[in-house]
């Protein structure tokens, strides 16, 4: 009887542990009401799709950017038709109020911005070395939303801290679905 009276115990003891754990494991996996549904998470929304890349009124390549991790981020990938590829992972940083958006290509370029949504434009910026040795350039990249639908990009230099620009690039993203 005592024997099993230990074994009813210890049974009883696993299962309550066992409860206790799994309720302990589906809050851990539970997911947040929306971690990512604000309004300021939305802000970049108008970029989410798949592009046709024209600069002056040639092509300058295809993009497409997914929103990702349950809406917490944007993926873009990017082949332009000089033959670079690249990536960036934008994220909407809600304990500093910031937009981030780290960039890579295939020539081994990497570029870090930061910035706002502000006056209907996402405006980030960020400094890079041109080359190896080089004084850091500013760099200062625009996306604004169109009438029609599609989305005017203007990527800016300046190597005088901000005094002057330089237009790298001015495109237009048309929806290819």
């Amino acid at each position: 009887m005592k024997k099993f009276a230990l074994a009813a115990a210890a049974t009883t003891a696993a299962m309550i542990l066992t409860g206790s754990a799994a309720q302990t494991a589906a809050a851990q996996t539970a997911p947040n009401a929306m971690p990512c549904g604000t309004p300021a998470h939305r802000q970049f929304d108008f970029w989410i799709g798949t592009w046709s890349v024209t600069q002056g009124g040639k092509s300058a390549g295809k993009n497409e950017i997914k929103s990702v991790l349950g809406g917490c981020a944007l993926l873009e990938s990017w082949t332009g038709t000089g033959g670079v590829t690249g990536h960036s992972l934008n994220i909407y940083d809600s304990t500093r109020g910031l937009w981030h958006q780290t960039w890579v290509d295939s020539s081994g370029s990497l570029l870090t911005l930061e910035g706002k949504f502000v006056n209907g434009e996402m405006v980030l910026e960020g400094s890079a070395l041109a080359d190896k040795g080089a004084k850091p350039t500013l760099q200062r990249i625009t996306w604004t939303p169109q009438p029609a639908g599609s989305v005017r990009q203007l990527w800016q230099s300046s190597a005088d801290k901000g005094r002057t620009w330089k237009t790298e690039f001015d495109g237009i993203y048309k929806r290819t679905e």
